[in-house]
């Protein structure tokens, strides 16, 4: 299982790339293999704010709908637009092209509360 020691991570399997004042994030990779092939991603949040752990859009597998989470507080500035012609890199590159949102960091002080990537993989046994 692949988890990059740089980042920072969630209980809910999203994972956090800070640069600057900006948060680059995606899925895990453990959370792209346990969806499965991923045939959509739905992300209607751009241009909005959002709180941290609130809902910013969904990641759908040929089986289920997920959910994702936003780890951190702050405005949507941009959403992964490669995804919509193949929302398969999630499963191919979950921590580089398959990346899904950058976002406006409101709280830095917020990330203090995500985990490292040795607290991600005790959480993930």
């Amino acid at each position: 299982m692949n988890i990059p020691a740089e980042l920072k991570y969630t209980k809910d399997h999203e994972w956090v790339r800070v640069e600057g004042e900006v948060a680059v994030i995606g899925i895990t990779d453990h959370a792209q293999s346990e969806l499965g092939d991923i045939v959509f991603v739905d992300i209607n949040t751009e241009g909005q704010d959002v709180a941290q752990e609130s809902v910013f859009g969904t990641i759908e597998a040929v089986k289920t709908v997920s959910d994702l989470f936003m780890p951190v507080s702050g405005t949507v500035t941009e959403v992964n637009a490669a995804l919509a012609d193949d929302p398969a890199a999630v499963n191919k590159d979950p921590y580089g092209s398959g990346w899904i949102v950058k976002v406006k960091i409101k709280d830095a002080a917020e990330l203090e509360g995500l985990l490292s990537a040795e607290q991600y993989q005790e959480s993930i046994g």
